[in-house]
């Protein structure tokens, strides 16, 4: 294994020109060896008119608007090395953000995955992290089914994470990377780096967690339910799949019937109930 390896930084952006300079100088200014990759998903704001052209670490990729899920993806695909790490483009890098934490992983080759802490900011303004937010190490299936506990921009993956659970799903609008690390988490454990190596902004409408926070349970029920029907869980996963798959179902149905959706909400309530159901004639099969 050798000392240092380098990394693979993959940018999506979508009409974020002035956010994606301070995301592309946080790479550059990195003081390990990389490879940049910005993938424009079909932006009308000028945005190629910041991404450095003269940098041959850089390769700018430009392609129809197919949202996050695709650019990433594209960005998979092309990258050239086995280490791969993720920036949002309205995000920044720490300084020694790379070096740090590629050199974690190489100290420890059993990991495929890896986060670090980091900072939110929103609007400007230094936030608070939750508890429910707090960053943990090892198995995070069950805290993953609850909501998303990995930040995108702190990952860094090694491209045998891919090749065993896939790629991004593209038919998914938001939440996508909710869905992704569900599928990383039945399998592997996170490695986290204990610095916070990620500065976050957030609180902007252009953002998809903001343009799609009413409803987004209905991406996060169907990435359940698309597991649940992959045959890759344990016994143990199943069972903490199926619970949260009916909280979201209970949740989701009666925000539906609360926002004049009736139909919608009584699909979701009666799937709520007929898996209560099976759960419940299945424990009475076992007595």
């Amino acid at each position: 294994m050798p000392m240092s390896e380098p990394v693979s930084v993959i940018i999506p952006t979508y009409n974020r020109r002035d956010y994606l300079r301070q995301a592309i100088a946080s790479v550059v200014t990195q003081d390990h060896p990389f490879e940049l990759i910005v993938v424009d998903d079909g932006s009308d704001d000028g945005t190629v008119s910041v991404v450095p052209r003269d940098d041959p670490r850089i390769r700018y990729i430009r392609q129809p608007n197919r949202g996050a899920a695709a650019a990433r993806n594209t960005g998979i695909r092309t990258a050239r090395h086995q280490l791969i790490a993720f920036l949002d483009s309205d995000d920044r890098f720490a300084a020694g953000k790379l070096r740090l934490q590629a050199a974690a992983m190489i100290a420890q080759p059993r990991y495929l995955v890896s986060h670090t802490e980091e900072i939110w900011y929103r609007r400007g303004v230094l936030l608070n992290q939750k508890k429910k937010h707090r960053k943990e190490e090892g198995d995070l299936f069950a805290r993953s089914l609850k909501l998303c506990v990995v930040g995108m921009s702190t990952i860094m993956a090694r491209r045998q994470l891919f090749e065993t659970v896939g790629l991004f799903d593209e038919s998914l609008p938001c939440c996508e990377d909710y869905d992704l690390w569900l599928r990383v988490g039945c399998r592997f454990p996170f490695l986290l780096v204990k610095e916070a190596l990620t500065f976050k902004e957030g609180g902007r409408q252009d953002q998809l967690s903001v343009r799609h926070r009413i409803g987004m349970d209905r991406f996060r029920i169907c990435s359940i339910r698309t597991l649940l029907n992959s045959g890759v869980l344990s016994e143990e996963q199943r069972l903490l799949a199926k619970e949260e798959l009916v909280s979201k179902c209970r949740i989701y149905g009666t925000g539906c019937l609360k926002h004049g959706r009736p139909e919608e909400g009584r699909e979701y309530l009666e799937l709520a109930r007929q898996l209560t159901a099976e759960h419940s004639e299945k424990e009475t099969s076992l007595r």
